[in-house]
Formats: C-alpha cells, structure tokens, sequence
C-alpha cells in the first residue's frame, strides 16, 4: 500500500478489537516498523502514524492507555476508540489500513431461533437443524455490515487485514470447531448434576460465536463488493499452546495441556459465562473442564481452531 500511493503526511491506522493486554500494542510497533522500512528503502520522509484501538464500550482502555511504549521516539498518536465494529466507528474515507486479530467469530448479539438448542451451547451434532442456519445467517449478516462500514470509512486502495477463528470444511458440526464447546458444555452439565448449576440455564446460554469455512467468508465479500480479495489462507493451531507442532511424538503431562487450554478459554470467555450463571461456579468449572480437555488430549493429538487470514484492498 505505501509503494502504491501519494506520500501523505499522515498514516490513519485502525485495529479492531484491541483489548486491553500485553498483544495490544504488538501490531502496532510493526506497521511502524514496516512504514520506517518502506520509507528507508525509498529515501522518504517518515510520515506521523496515528492509530486507532478499537474495542468494546466495556474494554478496559485504562489499562491500554497505561500501557502505552515509547515507540523509541517516533511520531505515533494513539486513541481509543469505544464501540462496536458492526457499526460506523470513523469519518468517510479517512483510514488507510484495517487490522483485526481474532475477533470477528464473535458475532453482534446471540441469533435470534437458538431457543431449542437444549444442553449444547454453539452449533454441535444435536442441534435442531435450523441452529446451524441461524448462526450462519447471524454472521453472513454481521460480516456484511463489518464490510460496508468498513467501505465507508477507508480511503480508496486502502489494505485490510483480517485473522480470525474459522473452520476447514463446509460442515458447521465439525469437530475441529464443536469439540471444545461439546466438552465446556459437559463440564456444565456435571455441575448440573451435583446441584450447582440449574439445567434451564444451560440450555438458555448460546455462545455469540461463529466459526466460518473459507467457502463462505469468501463469498460473502464477493457479495458484498467493496473490496478486492488479495488473498485468502488457512492454518491449524493445537489446542494447546505448549504442544510442538512440529514434533507428533511430543507429549505434554495431560494435566498441564488441560490447564493451559482452560485458561486460554477462561481468558475470553469468563465474563460471559459469570453474567450468565454467577461468578461463584467460574474456578469449579474450569477446573472440570480442564480435567475433561486433558482427558481428551491423551487419547487424540487435537486442534484447537481454524485460523483464517483475509488480506483485502479497498476498491
């Protein structure tokens, strides 16, 4: 994008999703990075960077403003930027690259015809058949939106970059996106049984995700028509991030690779799953629930999720 257009003063950068921890500001220190490279090579000027954190009325930009690096003395204005991006977020015409690191599986709002999706909590294998549909057009309709805003709010050519959790076949009950949630729902179920849990709210909860195939994420910007697709890619991540990918016979304590993905789970999911059912049942069931994720870890070699990265330019 900086070979291609006019030498601007100013870089207009946003990151959807930004959240308030320590990877916050990571992509950040690379778009300066790559921008000093480009300009170094071309024997340009280096232009000011301002970036925009994206995130939640309900993200804590406290902490992020705390946070923010020195940036070794480079030009960089950052703001934050309250609310959600299936929405307009910026002025017309006025972003020159979009960022976004694994937020848009989560959707707007939990769809709406979920209500019989008794005992499961996403889209699993006793699902009535109209839950799978329901989600799929929830995000076919989120993902729209997120384009045509988007649309509205970059400059012309201007680059996005897109990554986040999808699934490798057409088949929304697949195990490499059902599997996790098919054994978070079984260590709700058990506190169920001992008499912690109420079944109905189990079966009133349905996690506001949604885990594309490639097939539709690309059909749907094709639809949409704002942007043109540059490139599309898939890869696997393990469960468990400890676990080498590279060496199959690499095996981790299950009770440890339990742990870890409980608490990559625990991470992103806690505040939900207590607005739901109360904040005293949180450590008693991710303890069960790394208990069930270690057990199925020593029998099968899992991927956590699909990650899909999208690179587009605006037309």
């Amino acid at each position: 994008m900086l070979s291609k257009m006019v030498h601007v003063p100013c870089i207009k950068v946003a990151d959807l999703g930004c959240a308030s921890g320590p990877n916050t500001f990571f992509p950040t220190c690379e778009v300066m990075d790559i921008i000093a490279s480009v300009c170094r090579q071309a024997h340009w000027e280096s232009p000011e960077l301002q970036v925009f954190l994206n995130d939640l009325p309900q993200n804590d930009f406290n902490t992020v403003f705390k946070s923010i690096p020195a940036f070794n003395g480079k030009p960089c204005f950052v703001a934050g930027v309250a609310g959600s991006f299936y929405q307009r977020l910026f002025p017309s015409k006025s972003i020159h690259f979009v960022h976004s690191s694994y937020s848009l599986h989560w959707l707007s709002k939990v769809p709406r015809g979920v209500e019989a999706n008794k005992g499961n909590l996403y889209i699993a294998k006793t699902s009535p058949p109209n839950v799978s549909k329901a989600y799929s057009e929830q995000y076919r309709n989120d993902f729209s939106r997120f384009l045509r805003f988007r649309s509205e709010e970059m400059i012309t050519e201007g680059r996005m970059l897109l990554t986040f959790i999808g699934r490798s076949i057409t088949d929304p009950t697949s195990k490499d996106c059902c599997t996790i949630w098919d054994l978070f729902t079984k260590s709700l179920l058990d506190l169920v049984a001992e008499g912690l849990v109420c079944e109905s709210d189990v079966d009133s909860f349905n996690v506001p995700y949604y885990y594309p195939c490639k097939e539709e994420v690309r059909e749907i910007i094709e639809k949409e028509g704002s942007f043109v697709l540059n490139k599309l890619e898939i890869f696997e991540v393990n469960w468990d991030f400890e676990d080498d990918v590279c060496n199959e016979n690499f095996v981790l304590e299950k009770s440890k690779s339990g742990r870890n993905v409980a608490n990559c789970i625990r991470a992103i999911t806690e505040s939900m799953i207590a607005s739901h059912f109360g904040d005293t049942i949180i450590d008693d069931l991710f303890s069960r629930f790394a208990e069930h994720v270690g057990e199925h870890l020593s029998c099968e070699k899992t991927k956590y999720y699909v990650t899909i990265v999208v690179s587009m330019t605006m037309k």
